[in-house]
């Protein structure tokens, strides 16, 4: 498995407004938002689920994995997603473990239980 996923409780902006809080209050900042329903819905009209991609980062972390091999930059930032299936919200986020080699396992590994923090208390 490459993510951590949990079903949360709430409607779908209240889970993405605390998806947001819980990766600031483990020192992720958020590169970029993307709604893809809309972004669907706009570039080839097609209707899709509410999905939020929430491209999160940890400068420090990442300056650490770049500085090691520039390469990890395809891996950044580290994608949480929260989307709508079966009239439930699902919190999903990237296990950085499934990618690492041995330069950058244990940055991987930080930056996974950060993120497991995240989804778990979500």
């Amino acid at each position: 498995m490459i993510t951590i996923n949990k079903e949360a409780d709430g409607n779908f902006e209240e889970v993405v407004e605390r998806v947001k809080e819980l990766l600031k209050s483990e020192g992720f900042g958020i590169l970029c938002e993307i709604d893809v329903k809309k972004t669907l819905k706009e570039k080839i009209g097609v209707d899709f689920d509410k999905y939020i991609i929430l491209g999160a980062c940890s400068p420090r972390n990442a300056y650490e994995v770049l500085k090691a091999d520039k390469s990890f930059g395809v891996l950044l930032p580290c994608n949480v997603v929260v989307y709508e299936m079966n009239e439930k919200v699902v919190v999903e986020a990237i296990k950085p473990t499934a990618f690492a080699t041995e330069e950058i396992e244990e940055n991987a590994k930080d930056v996974e239980e950060k993120l497991r923090r995240v989804v778990e208390k979500i």
